[in-house]
Order: C-alpha cells, then structure tokens, then sequence
C-alpha cells in the first residue's frame, strides 16, 4: 500500500507512523526533508541543484523534490508500499505526486487547533535522536531525558504557540484542501486524532483494513 498521513502539524502523524510501518510488514516511511539532506550530502545531481536553492535561503522547487522523491520510491524497499509524512502540502504538489507514484490512500488524522496547541506546549524532543514525548500524554521516563539516547529533551522553537498558530493557519489555507482533492478520488479515510494513541492506532488499522 502507498499510503499519504495527512493532518495538522501536531494532529499525531509521527507517532502515528512507526505503528503502521510495523503493520504494513515494514516498509518505509519516506521524509521529503530527509530525502533532501541524503540528496545534499551525497551531491547527487538534483542535490546539487537544491543546495543552490537551500543556500540562498530559497524553497527547493516542486520539481526537484518531486525529481528526489521519484528517485526514492523506485528504489527495492518501496516496492511493497511506503508511507508518505508532509508531502503533498499543496494541490500542484499532490498532481505532481499523481504523474510518478500510485497513491492507494489518504489517512487523514482529525485534530481540532486548542488541542493541537495545547499537545504542542507539552510536546519534548530529543535533538540528538530525534525521539518526541508529551509531558501528559507520553511523557519520559525520567523527566527531560529522552528514554532512547539519554540526551536531554527540548522545546522546538517550533512547537512554541505563536509559531504553532502560524503553521495551523498555513495548513488550513495550503494542505487541508487535500482532503477534497483525495476524497474526489475516493482515497480518503479520516479519523479521530484526539482519542489518545492507543485508540488511534486502533482507529487507523481498522480503516486501512491492517
């Protein structure tokens, strides 16, 4: 299965992800951002042309990424499927996507904003691993320490409430009107996001039939 997560910054996807990678037998998880920073690194030759981009502070074009992303899934171990986490986050982004990959399915996660921003506030994140925990909902086994490496556990700058409130007001504008553009294909599935991550889980293997 080909699957896109769609849903708010905070809504639940990366933690939502390594449950269904497990269920789906393994396969990948495919980052955009981590697919530019391999691409950057090993100076392939549509990294070189996203470092000029990324170094004059510029957005990567939706073709070099879409080019990157092509790349990736033709490789062996997408071959059984792969799970999609912050792309498409725009319309042009998602017919772009429909030219070189088959999308089998759209799992929308539903959140409303108070409870992201206030998931958000709570939210701790190891730099070094990149592990995340909520201090209510997940929290550490020992507080500001991530459980994984040891290191300690930070805010992002990221998940401080103004910047939380500007990127829920870019995904309202740019990413929610993916849901049409799926549900119009008939790939969209949409579940409740708040009921914690058990229940989640539950919510989305039933949903995708796993």
């Amino acid at each position: 299965m080909n699957l896109i997560l769609l849903g708010a910054p905070g809504a639940g996807k990366g933690t939502l992800a390594p449950y269904l990678i497990e269920k789906m037998g393994g396969v990948p998880a495919v980052s955009t951002g981590n697919i530019l920073r391999e691409a950057v690194k090993n100076q392939t030759p549509l990294g070189v042309t996203a470092k000029q981009y990324m170094d004059k502070g510029a957005l990567v074009p939706d073709e070099v990424v879409i080019g990157m992303l092509q790349e990736r899934i033709a490789q062996p171990d997408c071959q059984r499927g792969f799970i999609l986490d912050g792309f498409p986050r725009t319309i042009p982004q998602a017919e772009a996507l429909d030219k070189v990959a088959h999308i089998d399915c759209a799992l929308s996660l539903e959140v409303p904003d108070e409870a992201i921003e206030k998931r958000m506030a709570g939210r701790r994140v190891c730099l070094k691993c990149g592990a995340t925990f909520h201090i209510e909902n997940n929290p550490p086994k020992t507080e500001g320490v991530c459980d994984v490496c040891g290191d300690a556990l930070v805010i992002r700058k990221d998940d401080q409430l103004d910047v939380v409130r500007g990127r829920l007001e870019t995904y309202h504008a740019q990413t929610e009107p993916l849901k049409d553009y799926y549900g119009a294909q008939g790939k969209l599935k949409s579940i409740d996001g708040t009921q914690g991550i058990e229940a989640t889980r539950e919510l989305a293997a039933k949903a995708l039939g796993l």
